[in-house]
């Protein structure tokens, strides 16, 4: 019989023998899980707390301009914020939209051309003797301009006369002798030879009567020519040869040079692409007016008629040249003169027209402020169209009548109140200041009584939340209220 070790650890286990008791084993409880009725219960109250937190936030944020600035005043004692202004109306100046016919023109660069330009030269040689004009004067055709010595022209007058009267008694004796010759030859006194003879004399002493006559008249014409007339009418410019010199026939320079300036003829450019519409409206109208206008193109100077197109277009430029007349009757055109022209070619009739002033171009469209029957302004994107001076046709985006702001556009935006200028006087009337106030929020004040210490002009200004006023006391005094 073996006998069991008193420690059981240092018994093998393969050995060690298994303990019986007589009691009874009472069985462990077996571990169960939660119920779910709790695990429910517990989620679904977190799910209303949080609900419950986060709906209390937000309503907190949202309703915080009414509780915020009561626990910054009473709770913080922070002094509350200064309440918003309410905006303030935008005096403007306005205008109707009107139908009115708005002339289409075409304008172009131009120089103004003399109708006529005159070199004025000498046609004989001499001395210059006498200088019968002023440098700018106007002259009409045939007055005396200069004069060159006539003695030596009048002395070939003299030879030629002389010559004349002396080949002229030549002629009369051979016509004498010849009809001797004929008498003679009746009788059988003279030769057929010596007839003809006398005959061929009278043919030779004619023509060289012929001859003489040429070279009297000839010296008469030189002689003429030691006055110099004007060929035309028109301004003569700056003299080029002083009296004492001599001058030569056909000298390059000449003597003066006069322009023609009634009429006057302006040649501008169009570009080719309105050819056939000036063409077209050439058929139908004949003639087309054209105006010049001066460089700033502000200064009308002349109104006149188009009279003639160009036979090519200009390749280098792509510009056809046309030419236009002018009365210039007022000399306000100049040759050589640059100005603006501008050919009347189409008018539009009955269309709608506001101050170019009213236009505004943004970076999307074009667009106008209308005065809405509140007082306030709408912006009306427009499509615009030609311009006359001052007013540009406007094809689309406003009706007859409507009104559109042409001044004070800077201030304004989409439903910002205005002040028209109707109702600005009036309130500037109730208000005690007038209506055109240089600077709004200033004020000037005078006294009522001229003697009193007081009487002079003060005036009050507004920055931010402080108040000045100046009072000019013999030194400028400046208050702060």
């Amino acid at each position: 019989m073996t006998i069991p070790s008193l420690n059981p650890a240092l018994e093998p286990p393969a050995n060690r023998p298994t303990r019986t008791t007589e009691r009874e084993t009472v069985p462990t409880p077996p571990t169960s899980p939660p119920p779910q009725k709790e695990s429910k219960r517990t989620l679904v109250g977190s799910l209303i707390r949080w609900t419950l937190f986060i709906a209390a936030g937000a309503a907190a944020w949202y309703f915080n301009p009414y509780w915020l600035p009561w626990v910054k005043t009473y709770v913080l004692h922070e002094a509350p914020p200064p309440a918003p202004r309410p905006e303030r109306a935008t005096p403007v100046k306005i205008a109707k939209v009107v139908p009115q016919d708005i002339p289409v023109y075409l304008n172009g660069l131009g120089t103004i051309t003399a109708y006529n330009t005159v070199t004025v030269k000498s046609r004989v040689d001499g001395e210059l003797i006498n200088v019968a004009f002023k440098e700018g004067q106007m002259v009409k055709q045939g007055d005396l301009l200069a004069e060159i010595d006539p003695r030596p022209y009048q002395m070939q007058v003299d030879q030629a006369a002389g010559k004349l009267v002396h080949d002229e008694a030549a002629l009369k004796l051979a016509q004498v002798t010849l009809a001797r010759q004929r008498d003679l030859m009746k009788d059988n006194a003279t030769t057929p030879q010596q007839l003809d003879q006398q005959i061929a004399i009278v043919n030779q002493a004619e023509a060289t009567l012929q001859i003489d006559k040429a070279a009297y008249e000839n010296a008469l014409l030189q002689l003429e020519y030691c006055r110099i007339t004007a060929p035309i009418s028109g301004r003569i410019g700056l003299r080029l040869v002083d009296q004492g010199n001599i001058v030569r026939a056909n000298d390059p320079a000449g003597l003066m040079v006069i322009t023609q300036l009634e009429p006057i003829a302006l040649v501008f450019t169009i570009p080719q692409d309105e050819i056939p519409r000036v063409q077209r409206r050439m058929q139908q109208e004949g003639e087309l007016v054209v105006e010049a206008y001066d460089r700033d193109f502000k200064t009308k100077l002349a109104t006149g008629t188009l009279t003639a197109i160009d036979n090519q277009v200009d390749a280098t430029t792509g510009t056809l040249r046309l030419k236009a007349m002018f009365k210039n009757e007022d000399h306000a055109l100049f040759p050589n003169q640059f100005v603006n022209a501008r050919l009347l070619v189409d008018v539009l009739k009955d269309a709608l027209v506001v101050p170019s002033s009213a236009i505004q171009r943004g970076p999307e469209s074009t667009y106008v402020y209308v005065v809405q029957p509140d007082n306030t302004v709408e912006l009306r994107t427009v499509t615009t169209g030609p311009s006359e001076g001052t007013l540009v046709c406007v094809t689309s985006g406003v009706s007859e009548g409507e009104l559109v702001v042409t001044d004070g556009l800077d201030k304004l935006h989409p439903k910002a109140k205005v002040i028209l200028p109707e109702s600005q006087s009036s309130e500037s009337r109730k208000n005690g200041a007038p209506a055109d106030s240089s600077a709004p929020g200033a004020q000037t004040e005078r006294a009522p009584s001229a003697g009193s210490s007081e009487s002079v002009a003060t005036s009050q200004y507004t920055s931010g939340n402080d108040s000045f006023r100046i009072v000019p006391l013999g030194n400028c005094l400046l208050e702060a209220t």
